[in-house]
């Protein structure tokens, strides 16, 4: 896994792994998880599933990066409180036929120690 300088605030450790998310860069984005992590996708409505741990997480992004090799994540708008953060964002991908498509909804984090405990994500419907 990358060395990750050490992150000082939650918005810090949640900028840099939105850019590792956005370069598809799942060792970088991996370093910035804690080991018991927990992710909770957005699918199948209506709750997503829930993944746990390293292992699990990493998987998830693969698959993901894998079958969206073009997508993308925008923050809209990031709002912080002590280790939980809001970030609020539009997904655009490129379909099998080359058309664009996109949603929009938020993220709920939580850090621990400089690095990413928890991300659920929420999308409007």
């Amino acid at each position: 896994m990358p060395e990750i300088i050490p992150v000082t605030s939650t918005s810090e450790a949640i900028t840099l792994f939105n850019e590792a998310f956005n370069r598809h860069d799942v060792p970088t984005i991996m370093a910035l998880m804690t080991d018991d992590c927990v992710f909770e996708n957005t699918y199948p409505s209506p709750d997503g599933t829930r993944h746990e741990g390293q292992a699990a997480v990493q998987a998830c992004w693969e698959d993901l990066f894998r079958s969206s090799p073009q997508a993308t994540f925008e923050t809209e708008e990031m709002i912080t409180c002590g280790e939980r953060c809001v970030v609020r964002w539009r997904y655009t991908w490129i379909d099998g036929q080359g058309q664009q498509g996109h949603v929009r909804g938020i993220d709920m984090f939580r850090v621990s120690d400089g690095k990413v405990a928890e991300k659920l994500s929420y999308v409007k419907g």
